[in-house]
């Protein structure tokens, strides 16, 4: 483990992968900026790039830089406009429009600027020492055990879902039953192909991603329109001082340490980490009252909370396969595409690619304060560019990223068919990462599954409870175990959104 971790320092310090990241970031703070263009999109929407330059350390990067970039770029408009550009940033809302009323909204920007930066440098690094040991853990798992904790990630992943368990669990199998379209992985025998030839192979990812995360979304920005903002207010009032950000270090400090402790949890995500940050930053300060009226505690504890969350999802998503949230399972397929199986056996296989990704998450956070810093009055502009402008765009890129990932025609009905599946289920409150993480992870797992019915021979009990005892626990308790954490957690994300309505 300490050879991948030196060799992965080796592979990081490239010039081409700082300036891919460079560009994520940019891209990021862009879609998050505007208004309705959320970070899912513009990472689904993206991929395609990601996937046509082939180097996973360009690739990954680029797209890290994305998810980074579009947290932060959120509370651009949540504090000039009050329109946050994120969900992750409804509630630097509170206190940062607060200071654009005040004439000062420079303040109130470089305050989230400063606290983004910190705290996502401090999770990273968290993340980096987090993972050697948890990985060290997973490197001595066989089949059997790749298989129980595949079968443990879809079941958790399911029942901590958007809405009721049932809801995850259905759109799970539904996910699953798409994985196993196209050749069997033992006797390479169609299955659920209808005679299309096009089939053979299953239904590509990128295709799908697109159709489910971005398309959705396009269409929302379609139909809501390009709503009135009002006046932009330009960046007058002084900027941040280093005093202020110093006796706002303490708060910055406790909400980085919320944030990271809800990335490691899969299911919660930047919303709820902003809100439990932003109270326990109410609840600690020695006056409380001004929060909601321009407080830059307020500013710092929100942006803080969301942005450590970045990092620690990292943690079961290499290791464990399971993603936090849409995003991470958008970062899950690109890390598939190239080539590199989030899960128990990654950091066999590819450590060194993982840990140099990993360090330049770290060092990337250094150009996220400079590109940040210099483009904060241009990225305050964004908000004013109509979206009848934009959403044009984003349709081609859709279309032509697609098409071009394997320049297959048939991608492009893939596309329209997800598309399609995508609307109807947000229109029925259904979740879609649960089916994301079942197609993705099916045929891994029924591989798996497969490798462990060789292993056991003519007597799977006797094999489970003998030499894999471990193995038939985590199987038996899974259910269990999932079904309360999904209550848990959708019973702490209820409680967090009614404390910060």
């Amino acid at each position: 483990m300490l050879d991948a971790l030196l060799a992965g320092f080796d592979a990081a310090l490239r010039v081409d992968t700082f300036i891919w990241m460079s560009g994520g970031l940019l891209l990021g703070m862009l879609m998050g900026a505007m208004p309705g263009f959320t970070t899912t999109m513009g990472m689904s929407v993206l991929m395609p790039v990601a996937f046509l330059v082939g180097d996973p350390l360009l690739g990954i990067p680029f797209l890290i830089g994305i998810y980074k970039g579009g947290i932060y770029g959120g509370s651009v408009p949540a504090i000039l406009i009050s329109m946050p550009g994120t969900a992750a940033s409804v509630v630097t809302v509170m206190d940062g429009h607060e200071l654009t009323k005040k004439g000062q909204p420079r303040k109130a920007l470089d305050m989230g600027l400063a606290a983004s930066v910190i705290s996502d440098f401090i999770s990273d690094f968290l993340t980096l020492i987090l993972i050697i040991p948890v990985a060290a853990i997973v490197l001595g798992f066989g089949p059997p055990e790749i298989a129980a904790i595949m079968f443990l990630s879809l079941v958790i992943v399911a029942v901590t879902a958007t809405g009721p368990v049932l809801k995850g669990l259905l759109m799970l199998g539904v996910g699953f039953w798409l994985s196993f379209v196209g050749a069997d992985p033992f006797s390479a025998m169609e299955r659920y192909t209808f005679g299309t030839t096009e089939l053979y192979d299953g239904f590509h990812l990128i295709p799908m991603l697109i159709g489910l995360f971005a398309l959705p979304e396009i269409f929302n920005a379609v139909r809501a329109g390009d709503k009135q903002r009002g006046h932009v207010t330009s960046l007058i009032g002084d900027r941040l001082s280093w005093a202020e950000l110093k006796n706002s270090m303490r708060t910055i400090l406790r909400s980085t340490g919320i944030g990271t402790a809800v990335g490691l949890v899969p299911g919660l995500g930047q919303t709820v980490a902003a809100m439990m940050g932003y109270i326990a930053a109410k609840n600690a300060s020695k006056h409380p009252e001004t929060f909601g009226k321009g407080e830059l505690d307020g500013v710092a504890a929100a942006e803080s909370a969301n942005n450590a969350v970045n990092g620690p999802t990292m943690v079961p998503l290499l290791t464990l396969g399971i993603p936090g949230d849409n995003v991470t399972a958008l970062l899950l397929g690109a890390f598939m595409m190239q080539g590199l199986r989030p899960g128990p056996t990654l950091f066999e296989t590819s450590g060194a690619t993982v840990f140099a990704i990993l360090i330049v998450m770290l060092f990337a956070n250094l150009i996220f304060w400079v590109i940040g810093y210099y483009t904060i009055p241009l990225f305050s502009r964004v908000v004013t560019i109509r979206k009848g402008l934009l959403i044009p765009i984003t349709i081609m890129l859709a279309f032509t990223g697609t098409y071009l990932a394997r320049s297959n025609p048939f991608d492009l009905i893939t596309l329209i068919g997800f598309g399609v599946i995508g609307l109807a289920a947000r229109k029925a409150a259904f979740d879609v990462m649960p089916m994301v993480m079942g197609f993705i992870l099916g045929r891994e797992l029924e591989y798996s599954f497969g490798q462990t019915l060789s292993l056991a021979g003519d007597n799977l009990l006797q094999f489970a409870f003998t030499e894999r005892l471990g193995m038939t626990a985590i199987v038996i308790a899974t259910p269990i175990l999932g079904t309360l954490i999904g209550l848990r957690m959708n019973r702490l994300r209820r409680q967090e959104l009614m404390r910060g309505g």
